[in-house]
C-alpha cells in the first residue's frame, strides 16, 4: 500500500468528481492521503479538514473503498501578505483539530511574484512558532527563482530559518516536492526532515533529481503527487490524481533496486513515524 503525502484535494479542478477520484485512488493501492490545507489563501485553510470529515465517515477511520484522509493547514508563501492576526489565530485553531496532523505547506517562494520575501520570512517564522506550540510537523515549500538552476538563495534562506527556528523542536517535517541538490537534502535531513518526491522525478530531464533520490536513506523517503499538479509520466500534462503516486514510487523503487511494494511499505512506515500514526495497512 502507498500513501500520497501531499495532494490538494480542495482544488476546483476536482469539483463534482472527488468521490470517484478517491475510489480510483484506493483501487490503485493508495491507503491514505494527506490533504493540504492552504486553499487559495487563509480564508480557505479549513477546506482540507472539511473534506476529511466528509469522506472519513462518522468514526473518522475512513470508509470502505476509500483512502483514509488527513489534513494540514498553513499559509502559502504567495499569500503571506494576507497573514494578519486573525489568519494566524485561525491556523492555530485548525492545528488543534485531531485530523490536522501537520502545518503546511509553508516556506519561501522566490519563483513567482507574490508576497515580498521579507514578509514570507516573517510569516514563515510565525507559523513555525504556532506549529511548535501545537507539536505538529511542518510541510515545506521551497521554490528558487530559477527553479533551482544556479540560484540557491531560496534554499539557503529556507534552511537557515529552519536551523534557527525549527531544528531544536525535534518535530521534523517534510520537504515537499523536493527540487534541491544533495547538499540541500543533507542539511534538511540533519534537521530531522523527510524528503518527498513528486511526479517530476519521472520526467526525462530530471536525472539530477533522480541522482539525489538515489542517495537519500530509505528511512527518509516519502512519495507524493502534489495533485492536481505535476502528473507523472506517462500522464504528464493531465490533471494529476492521488492514485498516480504509484508511478513515482515505481521510479523511486527502481533507483533503489527494490520492488514498488517494498517502496510502498517503506514510505508508509516513514509517514507513520513522522506523524505518530498507525494505519494498519
Amino acid at each position: 500500500m502507498l500513501i500520497d503525502s501531499h495532494a490538494h484535494l480542495d482544488s476546483e479542478r476536482y469539483a463534482g468528481e472527488l468521490a470517484e477520484i478517491l475510489k480510483r485512488t484506493y483501487a490503485e493501492g493508495v491507503s491514505a492521503v494527506l490533504a493540504i490545507g492552504i486553499g487559495e489563501g487563509p480564508a480557505e485553510m479549513q477546506c482540507a479538514l472539511e473534506i476529511c470529515r466528509q469522506y472519513n465517515g462518522f468514526n473518522g477511520q475512513g470508509q470502505p473503498g476509500l483512502p483514509r484522509l488527513y489534513a494540514s493547514a498553513g499559509i502559502y508563501p504567495h499569500n503571506t501578505h494576507e497573514a494578519d492576526e486573525a489568519a494566524l489565530a485561525k491556523l492555530d485553531r485548525l492545528l488543534g483539530e485531531p485530523e490536522v496532523i501537520g502545518c503546511g505547506e509553508i516556506g519561501l517562494d522566490y519563483y513567482h511574484e507574490g508576497s515580498p520575501h521579507e514578509t514570507q520570512k516573517r510569516v514563515f517564522i510565525r507559523q513555525m512558532e504556532i506549529a511548535a506550540a501545537r507539536k505538529r510537523p511542518i510541510i515545506i515549500h521551497c521554490r528558487p527563482k530559477n527553479g533551482g538552476d544556479g540560484d540557491n538563495a531560496c534554499w539557503d534562506d529556507t534552511l537557515a530559518l529552519l536551523a534557527e527556528h525549527w531544528g531544536s523542536t525535534g518535530l521534523g517535517g517534510i520537504l515537499h516536492c523536493f527540487s534541491g541538490d544533495w547538499e540541500d537534502a543533507k542539511r534538511a535531513m540533519e534537521l530531522g526532515f523527510l524528503i518527498s518526491f513528486a511526479g517530476n522525478l519521472t520526467y526525462p530531464k530530471a536525472q539530477p533529481l533522480r541522482d539525489v533520490a538515489a542517495r537519500v536513506p530509505l528511512d527518509r523517503l516519502l512519495v507524493e503527487t502534489d495533485a492536481p499538479f505535476l502528473a507523472p509520466m506517462p500522464n504528464r500534462g493531465q490533471r494529476n490524481e492521488p492514485g498516480w503516486v504509484s508511478y513515482t514510487a515505481a521510479v523511486l523503487a527502481g533507483l533503489r533496486g527494490i520492488t514498488p511494494d517494498e517502496m510502498g511499505s517503506i514510505t508508509t512506515k516513514n509517514f507513520e513515524r513522522l506523524f505518530g500514526l498507525s494505519l494498519n495497512v
